[in-house]
C-alpha cells in the first residue's frame, strides 16, 4: 500500500543547502518535507568539510607552535593519531545523525527516509529499504538538492581495485603505511596533506599539477610546503593502469616505466551533480545539462522544479550551497505569496543567488592555506574587463609576529574602467580569516579612493591591504 502526502515545498536531499531551503520556506509559513536516503546533515557534516578539516588542523595547530621561536621548544613528539581521529569523530557525530534530525523536527520540516524519483509535475515517489512507498505531492515546488558524487577517471584496472574516495579517506580508522592519491585538486591536496602529517609516505600523482588552477605563486608555497611533509609529487601525469601485486599492494603504472605502491589509494578526480535515477529524463530534462536561472528555477519545468547547491552544477561548494539554497526558499515563498512573478527577480535581492557571477569565496585549507575570492585576470579578461594585478610576498609585521619565517603572497585585481577590486588571493599561514573582508570589498564593489580609507589595524595579517594599495599606486 502506497501511503500518500502533501506539503507545500518538497525539498530532495537533507545536506546543507537542502536544510537552508526547506528552513527558509517554513520560516516564510510554508510546510515542507525533506526526502532523504542517507545520513541528514550530507556530505559536508560527515564526509567532507568537517572531518577534513578536523584532520587537517591538529597538523597545522602542531606547525604553528612549531613555527615561533619560544613554543617550538615547547612542543615535543609528534601527532597523537587515535586524538586526532577520536577530534575528527566528534566532529561527524560518530556519523550519527539524530542532532540532525531533531533539528528538521524542531524547525517544523517533516522527514521521510527514502529514495526519491520525480513521477510528475510536482509529484516524488519515495522508497525505503523495506520497499515502502510515499507519494508526496507538492502545491508550489520541487527543490533538488541531491548533492554531487564522484568522478571516476578511466584508468585501467581501477575499477577492479578496492579504493578509497573522499568518503573513506576522511572517515577511515587506520592510518595507512602508504597512501597513493590520484588528483590535485583542492581535495586530494588536503587530504594528502592531513595523512602524511598523520605518519603515511603520500605519493600524490596530478593529471596536469597540484592546484594548477590557481595563481602560480600561491599553488607553489603550497607544494613546497607538501613535499616538506615528504609528499612525493608526480605533477602532468596520469597513470597508464592500477592494479594488486601479489603481496596486495596497490600498484599505479606511470609513463615511462615508473612504478608507485601504496597500501592504500585515494582517488579524487572531481565531482559531478547526483541527478541519476530521479526520473528528470521522463520530464523531458536532461540530468546532464541542468540550467537554473538566479533563482534555482529549472528551465523547461514549467515553473515548479528548483536546483541548489551541487546539485545546480554551478558552485561546487558547501558555504555556496547554502547561499543558493537560501534565495531560492525565499523566492519560492515569495512566489507562493503573490509577492514576485515568475520572471527572474531583480539581481542583488534576497531572491536571487548571484554570487556565483563573480564573488565566489574559496579557501583550500592545506599549510599554508590559500583564500581567493572574485576573478583571475585571465577570467576577468575573457568577460572584456579591463583589469590590472598587483601582487607582491605577504610580509608585515604582523605575519612576522605570527610566524618565525613566515612565508606568503597576496594578489589583488582591479578593473581598470571602474576603479574597483574585481579579485583577491591570500597565500600563506592563517590568510582564510582575511578571505570575507575580501569578499565585500568585491560584492560591495568598493571604490579603490574608499577602500584606501580602511584602515588595517596594527600589527596584524590585514596589513597586506594597504601593501597591495600602495604597490598599486595610492
Amino acid at each position: 500500500m502506497t501511503e500518500s502526502l502533501e506539503t507545500d515545498v518538497i525539498v530532495l536531499g537533507a545536506g546543507a543547502a537542502g536544510e537552508n531551503a526547506a528552513g527558509r520556506v517554513v520560516s516564510a509559513g510554508l510546510e515542507s518535507i525533506i526526502v532523504e536516503s542517507a545520513l541528514v546533515g550530507g556530505e559536508c557534516s560527515y564526509w567532507a568539510c568537517m572531518p577534513s578539516k578536523a584532520l587537517l588542523r591538529p597538523g597545522t595547530a602542531l606547525a604553528e607552535a612549531s613555527a615561533v621561536d619560544g613554543s617550538r621548544e615547547a612542543v615535543s613528539g609528534s601527532l597523537d593519531v587515535p586524538a586526532v581521529l577520536r577530534r575528527r569523530d566528534s566532529f561527524t557525530s560518530n556519523w550519527d545523525d539524530a542532532s540532525q534530525v531533531q533539528w528538521v523536527k524542531d524547525t517544523g520540516i517533516g522527514l521521510v527516509r527514502g529514495r526519491a524519483r520525480l513521477t510528475g509535475e510536482r509529484t516524488v515517489e519515495v522508497t525505503d529499504d523495506a520497499g515502502t512507498r510515499v507519494t508526496i505531492t507538492a502545491r508550489h515546488a520541487v527543490v533538488l538538492a541531491t548533492g554531487s558524487v564522484p568522478v571516476e577517471p578511466p584508468v585501467d584496472g581501477l575499477a577492479d581495485v578496492e579504493y578509497w574516495g573522499t568518503r573513506e579517506a576522511t572517515s577511515s580508522s587506520e592510518v595507512p603505511g602508504s597512501l597513493l592519491v590520484l588528483g590535485g585538486g583542492v581535495a586530494g591536496t588536503e587530504l594528502a596533506q592531513a595523512y602524511a602529517r598523520l605518519g603515511s609516505k603520500v605519493s600524490l600523482v596530478a593529471r596536469h599539477g597540484v592546484l594548477d588552477s590557481l595563481p602560480a605563486p600561491a599553488a607553489k608555497l603550497v607544494i613546497d610546503a607538501l613535499e616538506a611533509d615528504g609528499v612525493e609529487i608526480h605533477g602532468n601525469t596520469s597513470p597508464e593502469r592500477i592494479s594488486r601485486d601479489e603481496s596486495g599492494a596497490i600498484v599505479m603504472d606511470l609513463p615511462g616505466g615508473q612504478r608507485l605502491a601504496g597500501d592504500r589509494l585515494l582517488v579524487s578526480t572531481g565531482r559531478r551533480p547526483a541527478l541519476d535515477g530521479l526520473g528528470l529524463e521522463e520530464l523531458g530534462l536532461d540530468p546532464n545539462s541542468l540550467r537554473t536561472d538566479d533563482s534555482g528555477l529549472v528551465a523547461g519545468a514549467a515553473n515548479w522544479l528548483y536546483a541548489v547547491g551541487d546539485a545546480a552544477g554551478k558552485v561546487l561548494l558547501t558555504h555556496q550551497g547554502k547561499y543558493e539554497a537560501r534565495a531560492t526558499g525565499s523566492a519560492i515563498a515569495a512566489r507562493a505569496h503573490g509577492e514576485i512573478g515568475f520572471g527572474e527577480p531583480p539581481a542583488y535581492s534576497r531572491f536571487t543567488a548571484t554570487a556565483d557571477h563573480t564573488a565566489v569565496p574559496q579557501v583550500v585549507f592545506t599549510d599554508p592555506e590559500i583564500a581567493m575570492v572574485g576573478l583571475s585576470p585571465k577570467d576577468a579578461s575573457a568577460r572584456g574587463i579591463r583589469v590590472s594585478e598587483t601582487s607582491l610576498p605577504l610580509s608585515v609585521a604582523g605575519s612576522s609576529l605570527f610566524a618565525d619565517g613566515y612565508t606568503g603572497w597576496a594578489q589583488m585585481v582591479v578593473d581598470e574602467d571602474r576603479g574597483i577590486p574585481v579579485g583577491f588571493t591570500f597565500a600563506g599561514p592563517g590568510v582564510a580569516e582575511l578571505l570575507h573582508a575580501a569578499t565585500i570589498a568585491v560584492t560591495g564593489q568598493v571604490p579603490l579612493d574608499r577602500l584606501w580609507h580602511a584602515v588595517p589595524a596594527y600589527p596584524t595579517i590585514s596589513e597586506v591591504w594597504l601593501r597591495l594599495l600602495e604597490k598599486y599606486g595610492l
